[in-house]
């Protein structure tokens, strides 16, 4: 795929055509999975598991994706973006023809695995899960392709004939230039948290899968943020995209109340901390750290005050993050202390409070951590824990997202 090829000829008249294509688009909006004419199987799906109507995303998301479109999706954390773009790719995929036609990349491999989960298993209770049902309805194959697991086992399982691989850019690449992964079916490629994955740490990786892709691959780019610098990086290799864009003013993440807690200084944080325990019915929660150090240390405070917490960051061993999110899903931990590795479409339902302990360095990660606190429709709670330091950081946030920010009450409900 050239880039030339995916160039406008000029700077005016891609600018033009781009304002048209998404005037024309603006009202095409989808109210019924029915609708979308989909295959019975998997409409079946869709409702067997419990789904009425679609979300914001998907009434405006799932069709132009159906119908070959390159496609840009943002909207709420929680609010569908994964549902979107794995429903019209089971719509896409050809289950006679057992080959890759869909490649999926997600930022990290907690994002991936519970991508794949989507599509695989039948009846876990989760929004997000409905391609979890869906698998047995379509005989979908889908593997997971990450770093810190078997090549061998990569290979074989690409080498069997899947239809969708979800994976990372480094794994997926590698096993691009070792050919296990072919490509020449490929129809649809989906950059999910496309924020992330298009930034610094990303970009190369995910020019480098480009070149091994069919030059008329659809692409499509979900995530809860969009910074304008990111979206002038898809003109390298997206054609003519279809754009549906939620407004800066409209990512408040509705449904999550906002506070903060002025702690003055560093060191006022952990009495804070213990004293919103004795006040606070906490059904479960996640506490973000700027730093790994920072959550260590938090760990060990907590637990020499016999709170019992669990601990993710990303020099973790996978078996050991998989474990630790696992046992926060089941319930058989509440409260769960992590840095933004956690931030990005991790998918726990239960989760009604999310402290920053510290405030993020990054104003797009707000949006994605405090999305944890209130996933599809539920209420939440989002506290942040602010320093003199801090202030105008907390400002800015809110001027970026049209928001408001509250100092906490005293009695205050997470239930």
């Amino acid at each position: 795929m050239e880039s030339e090829d995916k160039q406008p000829q000029q700077e005016e008249e891609k600018q033009q055509e781009q304002q048209a294509t998404e005037a024309d688009y603006e009202d095409e909006v989808v109210t019924s999975f029915d609708n979308l004419l989909l295959h019975e199987d998997l409409l079946r799906g869709i409702y067997s598991y419990g789904f009425e109507r679609p979300s914001a995303i998907q009434m405006r998301g799932i069709k132009p994706i159906i119908d070959g479109h390159d496609t840009i999706g943002q909207a709420q954390s929680g609010t569908g973006k994964t549902a979107t773009f794995v429903i019209a790719a089971l719509q896409k995929i050809d289950y006679n023809k057992p080959a890759c036609q869909v490649l999926i990349l997600a930022p990290t491999r907690e994002l991936a695995q519970q991508i794949q989960k989507h599509w695989l298993a039948c009846v876990v209770p989760s929004y997000l899960q409905v391609a979890l049902a869906l698998g047995d309805y379509l005989d979908v194959l889908c593997h997971a392709c990450v770093g810190g697991t078997s090549v061998r086992e990569d290979a074989q399982r690409l080498h069997g004939g899947v239809h969708v691989v979800v994976g990372t850019p480094g794994r997926v690449n590698d096993m691009m230039e070792k050919r296990h992964l072919r490509c020449e079916h490929m129809v649809l490629f989906v950059l999910d948290e496309a924020d992330e994955m298009l930034s610094r740490g990303f970009k190369s990786q995910i020019l480098a899968v480009f070149q091994h892709l069919p030059r008329d691959v659809q692409v499509a780019l979900f995530s809860a943020t969009m910074p304008s610098d990111i979206l002038d990086l898809t003109t390298q290799f997206m054609r003519k995209p279809r754009r549906i864009l939620v407004k800066k003013d409209e990512l408040t993440l509705e449904g999550i109340s906002q506070y903060f807690i002025d702690v003055q200084k560093e060191e006022n944080k952990f009495a804070t901390l213990v004293d919103l325990y004795e006040t606070l019915t906490i059904t479960q929660a996640i506490i973000y750290c700027n730093t790994r150090r920072k959550v260590l240390q938090l760990v060990d405070m907590m637990t020499g005050h016999d709170f019992t917490v669990s601990a993710m960051h990303g020099d973790m061993e996978q078996q050991q993050r998989e474990t630790v999110l696992r046992e926060f899903r089941s319930g058989s931990t509440r409260v769960l202390i992590t840095t933004d590795l956690l931030a990005r479409g991790i998918d726990v339902q239960q989760v009604s409070l999310v402290i920053n302990y510290d405030i993020p360095t990054s104003k797009e990660n707000y949006i994605h951590r405090i999305g944890r606190s209130g996933r599809f429709g539920r209420k939440g709670v989002a506290i942040n824990f602010v320093t003199t330091n801090d202030t105008e950081q907390l400002k800015d946030i809110e001027t970026h997202y049209n928001t408001q920010i509250l100092e906490m009450p005293a009695k205050l409900e997470t239930k």
